[in-house]
This record gives C-alpha cells, structure tokens and sequence, in this order.
C-alpha cells in the first residue's frame, strides 16, 4: 500500500473530504501535522510514497533521501521551502494549489490594514488592562494603497478596495497591463512611486532572491512617516530588525504581520515590544471555505500523481 505524509497542520480540518479521497484510492496516510519536529520528520519521510506539506523547510539532504517519494503536494501556494531544483533531478513532482485561498488571505490583509489605522487591537489591549482612553486612528475610506504583487490575491485586494473608494497603485514586475475591471482606479508604478506614494502598503509576493529584505531601512523610510505597512506573503521580504528600528525611531503608523521570517516567531523579537505591530500566526488561507478547497486539492493531485495521471497546478 502506497503511503502518505502529512505535516500541514490544517489539512483536512475543515472536513473529512480529503482523508475520503485519500481513503477511495487505497493510499494510508500518517498525520504529523500538529506533533511535527524536524527530528519526526527527517526521520520519517524515507518512509513515504507522498508528502502534503504545510510551511515547515524540506531540506535537500533529507530530500536526497526519499527514493519512494513521487509527489510533494504543497497545502497552500508558495513554495520557498521547497528545494525545487533538487526535487526536479530527483524526479519528484511538485505540486501546489493557487488561488483557492485568495479570497481568505485577501479578507485577512484588509482586516489588518484597517485594524492597524484604526487601532482596533491596541484600544483592544488597552481596555482589557483597564485603560479607557482615546486614540486617535486614520481613515482608511479614499486613500492610497500600494500593492506589491497583482496575483490573485493582489487582485482580491484591488476589489476591496474599490468599495472603500480607495486609489491603487501596484507595483509588479509580470503584471504588463491593468485588467479593465480595474482600469478606472488601479495604476501600474515602479517600486519607488509605490513607496512614496500609498498610505497604506500591502505585500503579496513569492519570497525568492529579487523580494528577501525588500522591505529594509532604505526603503521603508521612503514611505510615508503615517504608513501602514502590510505583510501577508513571505516572512523575509521584510527585513525584521530594519522594521523594528524605524518604527522604534517613529517611522510608519503601524505594522501587521501574518508571516515571519521564523515561525514560530522567537519570544526575544522585538517586534513583539511595539504596541503598532500586529503579529499573527501566519492564519491568511485558514478559513473553512479555504482550508477545505486547499486540502482537497492535494488530496487529488496526490490520488493522480500515485496513479500515473498527471496532477494539476504542477510547479515542477
């Protein structure tokens, strides 16, 4: 019986659809999601026929490894930590799911920028230590947002936008012309108008050599001093200690985080000191409606790949 590994945490928690489709096809499947350490895992992944991995690294040498593995099945779209060109000379087929949850991810980045210019967590935090007091936020109705990436998501983001009256500037190097939904309110712009120009900023791009610290002291101080900066993409497109030194020197009206660059993020980051920086735990795609598209994707594209069909949304 051909096996299956699963390390994302939130595989299959919306329903049981996608242990279903695994069941059907007469693959078993071990879950190493929620007890998962590296330890567990180089130990284990030899083992197995198929991997459904959440964000956790796959390093080459425990790639090396694998010589059943067939399939790596990406929960979710990007795939930085997988070594591509590694499992590519190994013939091990890479898969991911785009899109499905970009309405998900889309949904949390604009509750972000908006809790973030309102100071909806920080009164938040106030009042349940038993502060009552006034804080004084930012509209966010009719301002500037500056996107970094017009994917799906980036996309998503425009839509919302629009019915908060909102002007959009993108900066994206693929993105070759506006889409005419779009046309009326959404400009393509270089990196440095993006920068200067939008109030708030919102990060929507892969993490790969062009985007690590693309976010650093250089350029976060060529925004505005009352941004809000936006990241629900990548731990490491933005440079952490350079955040925090700018803000800490005043800079930007606040921050939010649904992505570090180490997850869990360490309880010594001193980001976690700043009131204006909201820091979740890397939660955009987990929804019910998300994590169901997402897991039962990869349950299919791992059910084709075992049984010599090509899956979808192949990377590699």
């Amino acid at each position: 019986m051909k096996r299956v590994l699963i390390t994302s945490r939130s595989f299959g928690q919306a329903s049981r659809e996608p242990f279903d489709i695994l069941e059907a096809a007469g693959l078993s499947y071990d879950m190493l999601g929620v007890d998962y350490t590296d330890e567990a895992f180089t130990t284990r992944i030899a083992d197995y026929d198929a991997l459904i991995i959440g964000a956790h690294q796959f390093s080459q040498e425990d790639m090396r490894r694998c010589k059943k593995l067939r399939i790596i099945a990406k929960h979710g779209t990007g795939v930085d930590n997988i070594p591509l060109d590694e499992a590519k000379a190994l013939g091990i087929t890479v898969t991911n799911v785009p899109a499905m949850n970009s309405n998900a991810v889309a949904d949390l980045a604009f509750a972000l920028m908006l809790d973030v210019s309102r100071g909806v967590s920080l009164t938040n935090a106030q009042v349940h230590g038993g502060q009552w007091k006034i804080h004084i936020g930012r509209d966010v109705f009719s301002k500037t947002l500056g996107l970094i990436g017009f994917g799906a998501i980036g996309k998503n983001m425009a839509r919302r936008a629009a019915g908060f009256s909102m002007k959009v500037l993108v900066y994206d190097p693929f993105a070759k012309d506006v889409p005419e939904e779009f046309q009326n309110y959404v400009t393509l712009c270089d990196f440095d108008t993006v920068l200067t120009s939008s109030d708030i900023i919102s990060i929507h791009t892969p993490l790969n050599d062009q985007t690590k610290d693309m976010f650093n002291t250089g350029t976060i101080t060529r925004m505005k001093k009352a941004a809000v900066l936006v990241n629900t993409g990548r731990g490491g497109i933005i440079n952490e200690m350079d955040l925090y030194n700018c803000m800490k020197d005043g800079h930007l009206l606040g921050a939010a985080l649904d992505c570090t660059t180490n997850e869990p993020i360490e309880p010594g980051n001193p980001l976690l000191s700043l009131p204006n920086v909201i820091i979740t735990p890397h939660i955009g795609m987990h929804t019910a409606e998300a994590v169901g598209a997402v897991s039962v994707a990869c349950a299919n594209n791992v059910v084709k790949q075992l049984g010599g069909h090509m899956p979808d949304f192949v990377v590699v």
